[in-house]
């Protein structure tokens, strides 16, 4: 179940470009739109047990703008981050966005009418956290979102799922790579990894 749940709220963090309406949105606002949004493509699918191209297109389309993709980035690579140029940087966090997609996008066809609750934000300072509810049956799952204040707008930039943070996640996979390579051999690995998770997608 905890999977699944990534799955479901990993595959939303897939947009970095910014509508005009997320500058008059609120947190909590962001949050509960960009989750219904997910829920909305699940539930209107022909074919239940899959997620299609056409499906990552509309959750695509659904959910710009609503979460910092390159601040996400940012955090799961850590110090090496500063160090690369600007072209660098952009290139890393497209591959960033792909993974997440590509990695966590199929799960969501495991999606089964899980609902959905949500407390209002929690401010401080530049920043926001905005606490939800997972109801599956029995069982009630936390799931927290981070977001900080953009130019344009509320943007999320973790998620933490029964504790544990999605960006942290990525950042101690990241360093096991690093602390026995460079960032070059780590960049490698993700794109090989992309190009294994399209191939599997074809099959």
């Amino acid at each position: 179940m905890k999977m699944i749940l990534r799955s479901i709220f990993a595959a939303i963090l897939i947009s970095g470009a910014m509508p005009a309406w997320a500058t008059e949105a609120g947190p909590k606002e962001v949050v509960e739109n960009a989750v219904n949004a997910i829920i909305e493509v699940l539930d209107a699918r022909t074919d239940k047990t899959q997620v299609s191209e056409e499906d990552r297109n509309h959750i695509r389309q659904a959910v710009e703008g609503r979460f910092d993709y390159q601040a996400m980035a940012r955090r799961s690579l850590g110090r090496p981050w500063k160090k690369l140029e600007k072209q660098e940087q952009a290139h890393f966090t497209e591959v960033f966005r792909e993974l997440l997609e590509r990695s966590y996008g199929n799960r969501l066809s495991e999606y089964k009418g899980q609902t959905v609750q949500f407390a209002d934000a929690e401010f401080k300072n530049d920043k926001a956290r905005v606490q939800s509810t997972v109801i599956d049956d029995t069982r009630e799952i936390p799931v927290d979102y981070r977001l900080h204040q953009t130019a344009g707008g509320w943007q999320v930039y973790d998620i933490r799922i029964e504790g544990t943070s999605l960006v942290r996640t990525f950042h101690q996979d990241f360093k096991s790579v690093l602390d026995n390579g460079n960032y070059e051999k780590l960049l490698k690995s993700l794109e090989e990894k992309i190009a294994r998770l399209k191939e599997k997608d074809k099959a």
